[in-house]
């Protein structure tokens, strides 16, 4: 008689762990609201002291996300790189520390603008406070697994951001998102891929057409005349489309893809809208970012009473 061989017994889940930590004012309760979105367990302001309790017993079927703030009475750098290390070493977690990183002055502004106290020193300016919270969490930072700076995110780039790093659902497409940006203003964090396309004629040159931006169709018309245009848009094309499959086998779950101009009013945002267009028809998820545009319709808000012109002023002074 021929016996099985034994089976070996299966593999106990693993639980995984996000500990999500930063100063205050970076992003942190954002991040557990969005990791909350995407199907984590979410825990936010739990005392270090309370994580084994929490964690005692078999493994949750989803993934867990846990909130970690200074003002917990029991916090210390030196008491979660301890607990981070004895969750390592437990063949149970596979744990991950995701930091929210900010600018000194950003948090202070940020502070300034809710009127909030900060909690390391609410008896002083919030200078102060932030200061000594991003000392006190220098250590953490060197052990982030994810190191994600806030400083120039809005909460939107903050759940993009995040989207990409944590929403691994085996049935989610990867998506597609395409950023228009002014040089002048620096490149926009987190693009996969860069392109420039200031060689193309500039429509800010044109009268009619300088006031105007790349989502009016006579400033379209006028970029796609360029003879250089058509070769250009579809070598892009064609090269980003032969990527994609590519990254999703990869395991990513988004790709950012960027143009860029000298104003980030014309040409890029010409781009994007008719990138947007054929990835779309492709079968590809996308979505449009036109940071410049962004920018001048928040600073147009933030004045009460506008002159008219204002719009017009703004993209005369600078060329795209």
């Amino acid at each position: 008689m021929i016996h099985d061989a034994p089976k070996d017994p299966p593999a106990a889940p693993v639980q995984r762990l996000v500990l999500v930590t930063g100063p205050s004012g970076a992003g942190r309760s954002t991040a557990i609201n969005v990791l909350e979105d995407l199907g984590f367990e979410a825990i936010d302001n739990l005392p270090l002291s309370l994580i084994p309790r929490l964690l005692d017993g078999p493994a949750r079927p989803v993934p867990l996300a846990l909130g970690l703030d200074v003002r917990n009475r029991d916090f210390s750098a030196i008491n979660l790189i301890e607990l981070i290390d004895r969750l390592t070493r437990a063949p149970g977690y596979a744990p991950e520390v995701l930091f929210l990183d900010c600018d000194a002055d950003v948090l202070v502004r940020r502070y300034n603008e809710t009127r909030r106290r900060h909690p390391l020193a609410p008896d002083e300016a919030p200078m102060a406070g932030v200061l000594a919270e991003l000392d006190l969490l220098a250590p953490i930072r060197v052990r982030a697994d994810v190191l994600v700076d806030t400083t120039e995110l809005s909460p939107h780039d903050l759940k993009a951001e995040l989207t990409r790093w944590f929403d691994l659902r085996p049935e989610r497409r990867l998506s597609v998102s395409l950023h228009s940006f002014s040089f002048k203003r620096g490149v926009p964090r987190g693009l996969d891929m860069m392109f420039d396309c200031r060689f193309l004629t500039n429509p800010h040159w044109e009268p009619d057409l300088r006031p105007l931006d790349g989502r009016d169709s006579r400033v379209q018309a006028h970029v796609v005349a360029d003879a250089r245009f058509a070769e250009f848009f579809a070598r892009t094309r064609d090269l980003v489309q032969f990527l994609l499959p590519a990254h999703v086998d990869e395991g990513k779950s988004h790709l950012a893809v960027g143009f860029g101009c000298t104003g980030g009013q014309h040409r890029s945002v010409t781009l994007v809208e008719k990138m947007a267009v054929a990835l779309a028809d492709a079968g590809w998820p996308v979505s449009i970012r036109h940071r410049e545009l962004e920018r001048r319709i928040a600073a147009l808000q933030s004045v009460p009473e506008a002159p008219p012109t204002g719009g017009a002023l703004l993209a005369q002074g600078q060329p795209s």
